[in-house]
């Protein structure tokens, strides 16, 4: 699967950034969804969990959904391509610096929906492999 065209420079000043709100974040630690998001916050992040099926997650209040929350740097996507539309519409009213789609997601019309309010988007990239690969 392609990816973004982002140079490590550019995925560094994202990473740079640190309030991020994880959409689908999980309860299950076996799953990505729940392990990056923890790394990120181990690593100094502000990890904002949405998760409309829990309460709480890695003691942090989980959100329904991004319109729910106030200002945010980073949108974290791990959630099936087919979903990330909506979810990049909502996210779009928050004016994020970056939609991030985590290894696997990519939805171009999504993608482009985001470009076009200058929101930065970056797909098919782990923000923990990312982190391990330019910021260690």
């Amino acid at each position: 699967m392609e990816q973004d065209e982002h140079t490590d420079e550019q995925i560094r000043d994202f990473l740079s950034m640190r309030k991020v709100a994880v959409i689908g974040m999980s309860k299950n630690s076996s799953k990505a969804a729940h392990y990056v998001p923890k790394y990120l916050s181990e690593n100094g992040y502000d990890v904002i969990p949405i998760n409309p099926t829990a309460d709480e997650i890695l003691g942090k209040k989980c959100y329904d959904s991004v319109s729910e929350i106030d200002e945010v740097d980073i949108v974290d996507i791990f959630r099936p391509s087919d979903q990330v539309l909506s979810i990049i519409q909502d996210a779009i009213k928050k004016k994020p610096k970056v939609i991030w789609l985590q290894e696997g997601i990519h939805n171009s019309k999504a993608e482009e929906l985001a470009r076009k309010e200058g929101i930065d988007v970056v797909f098919n990239r782990c923000m923990l492999a990312e982190h391990q690969r330019l910021m260690k």
